[in-house]
């Protein structure tokens, strides 16, 4: 699959016990990898509803009359469900990784690859971009971009130097960042110093951690009771908010208690968490950070 090759594709849809009369959802079309394998185990009655932003994303459309495609962010999975008629669904599925697309398509500037325009938006409709975050964000809101979305521990010394070379002009480009931001990438690591940088930016730009709980959080309103959640998460920001979540229904605090005492939780984990092969990655490197977790809703 040019587009973009699935990651996890058999368990990942293993992992929503597909009814071929189901209701199932994708929220992450990309390529149609997993979409297509849903569609594979669904009957005559069955139905799959797909959300992808990116425009690029809709010429790989399923032509099936049980297929719809949606192009919105899946953080209105509610508002749009509703709005074609489902209240309820059996199961949502949700790759969270950056498409092979998107990262291949130089000039969407997601890629530490190429010389390119700071951009970085998931949908072109978007508002916000890369350069934007970088030329016109304060020094301590920078720093808080590179400190909470990349982890890195020398954020206050990058935010610094773009604001200080700021001064001189504006930062247009990857390759003009990355010679502004020279004195932090060693040869040793720069490659993974750079892409932590770029996942920050790319996080702030997409609002991606927002999204990832106002989804969360509508799919206990849609799933019906049995129905199955199966994310994969790709950097441990989103693997702890799936996590928490999953265990939970929460992200900060703890559960309430029943009567008797116990936690009271809205899923039950199905399967404990699922990595892909070492086959799997020999063949598809971005799956090598691939973690995939299945819950159930109670």
């Amino acid at each position: 699959m040019e587009y973009h090759n699935p990651v996890l594709l058999k368990e990942t849809v293993d992992g929503l016990n597909i009814k071929p009369d189901g209701v199932y959802v994708d929220v992450t079309f990309g390529g149609g990898g997993h979409s297509r394998e849903i569609m594979s185990r669904l009957g005559e009655g069955g139905r799959l509803i797909a959300f992808d932003q990116d425009e690029d994303a809709l010429v790989n459309a399923i032509d099936d009359s049980r297929f719809l495609l949606i192009n919105e962010n899946f953080r209105n999975i509610k508002r749009f469900l509703r709005f074609h008629g489902l209240k309820k669904v059996d199961g949502i599925l949700a790759d969270l990784g950056v498409s092979s697309h998107q990262f291949d398509v130089a000039e969407r500037g997601f890629s530490t690859r190429f010389e390119a325009d700071l951009d970085m938006r998931m949908s072109q409709k978007g508002e916000l971009s890369a350069y934007d975050v970088v030329n016109d964000y304060e020094e301590q809101d920078l720093r808080r971009v590179f400190y909470d979305y990349g982890e890195l521990k020398n954020a206050g010394g990058l935010a610094a130097a773009i604001v200080n070379f700021r001064k001189e002009g504006k930062i247009k480009s990857s390759e003009t960042l990355k010679q502004v931001l020279s004195r932090f990438l060693p040869a040793h690591k720069s490659n993974k110093i750079l892409a932590q940088i770029y996942q920050a930016i790319r996080i702030e730009v997409n609002q991606e951690m927002d999204v990832l709980k106002e989804f969360l959080e509508q799919s206990l309103d849609v799933l019906e009771v049995g129905g199955r959640l199966s994310v994969i998460s790709y950097h441990s920001l989103e693997d702890r908010l799936v996590k928490r979540f999953v265990k939970n229904g929460l992200f900060e605090g703890e559960p309430e208690k029943d009567f008797y005492g116990n936690f009271n939780v809205p899923f039950k984990t199905i399967e404990k968490l699922i990595v892909p092969s070492s086959e799997e990655i020999a063949i598809n490197n971005r799956a090598r950070s691939a973690k995939l977790r299945v819950a159930e809703k109670k």
